[in-house]
């Protein structure tokens, strides 16, 4: 199937270099990609792309960040212009209702999409670990022992319909809870997370870094559940889990596939760079008010943070099965219908990324 998906994609190109065309025209269809890779000179369809992204100033999102200012985009000949949603689910309306060209989202949306019927494909993977961590406000700490003490709590996730808000359902359900029996509040994922929970309007919160080392450093919540070790992330979804990914929908990818390649190419550069330089380095790099007002504890946070991020961009089938066995155990939506993981990623545009 993925040969095929390939192989349309790639008909749809149209390179001006004479040679370059020759030389695909000879190869079959499993070759196309690797031929369209290696012509040095082809441009992307689009000059301008336009991407959506849940909360970039989380952790969860830093090699985007990364890429965008480091020039990585600018130097795969893109102008990417970013739009920045409350949170995931928000990106995900954004690209559905076409306002968006491509999304750096969670993985798990590709499943719910095809579910519905709307075909998502991811092409690069960003995240290895999710880094989402549930803590309970110390009002609540006492009385919480395992996540069927979330039962009638008031949660803050970065936006309803997110991967944070997923993560939770997950904990609940697995717990013997249904998932409606908390109330769950968007929150953000930056200074407006930190502000609900001081606020006191909210009694357990599902975020990610800085957020967390932030609350965590001012004893604002007391961290219960945590997914930015491989063993948390065990813990937590019975496996390795896929977390922040670039994807968009199949027809923009079989039209677009130089596009899409140069999109690849930056951002494999970029987990490149991040996976050869300190958290202090990382930092330096990074908006200054990212940090929540707080550089050392930033730094701290992108420390523990580092062991999240994938190395080379590429999908491990495992960790797909992983993602699909825990939505389908909570969302009567995907547990109901035929889901076909090989169509929910590609690491057909990584394996030919130039970074």
């Amino acid at each position: 199937m993925l040969e095929a998906f390939v192989a349309l994609a790639l008909r749809r190109i149209r390179d001006t270099r004479g040679w370059c065309m020759a030389a695909v025209a000879a190869l079959g269809a499993s070759l196309l990609l690797g031929a369209v890779a290696n012509c040095e000179e082809v441009e992307p369809e689009l000059a301008n792309v336009r991407l959506a992204v849940g909360g970039k100033p989380a952790l969860f999102y830093l090699p985007l960040t990364i890429t965008e200012r480091l020039g990585y985009f600018r130097d795969a000949r893109l102008t990417v212009e970013i739009a920045d949603f409350p949170g995931g689910a928000r990106a995900l309306q954004a690209l559905i209702g076409g306002s968006a060209d491509v999304v750096t989202g969670a993985y798990d949306h590709t499943i719910q999409m095809q579910a519905k019927g709307q075909p998502i494909i991811a092409v690069v993977l960003l995240g290895r670990l999710p880094g989402y961590v549930l803590g309970v406000l110390p009002g609540k700490a006492q009385g919480y022992h395992t996540p069927a003490d979330l039962k009638g709590m008031k949660i803050g996730v970065t936006a309803p319909g997110s991967s944070t808000h997923f993560m939770v359902q997950h904990l609940m359900v697995k717990n013997g809870l249904s998932r409606d029996e908390a109330s769950f509040i968007g929150v953000g994922a930056s200074a407006s997370a930190v502000a609900a929970v001081k606020r006191g309007e909210i009694d357990a919160i599902v975020n990610v870094d800085p957020v967390i080392s932030l609350l965590e450093s001012e004893k604002a919540i007391k961290v219960v559940v945590d997914t930015r070790a491989p063993e948390g992330t065990q813990a937590v979804y019975g496996g390795p889990y896929p977390a922040a990914v670039l994807y968009a929908q199949q027809t923009f990818v079989e039209k677009n596939a130089r596009t899409i390649q140069a999109l690849v190419n930056a951002l494999v550069r970029s987990l490149q760079w991040i996976a050869g330089h300190s958290p202090q380095e990382v930092a330096g790099v990074m908006p200054q008010d990212y940090a929540l007002g707080n550089p050392a504890i930033y730094v701290q946070s992108i420390g523990k943070s580092l062991p999240m991020y994938s190395r080379d961009g590429r999908f491990a089938p495992e960790a797909a099965e992983t993602a699909y066995a825990v939505l389908k155990a909570f969302d009567p939506v995907v547990g109901s219908a035929r889901i076909d993981l090989s169509a929910t990623y590609t690491n057909a545009f990584v394996e030919n990324a130039k970074p």
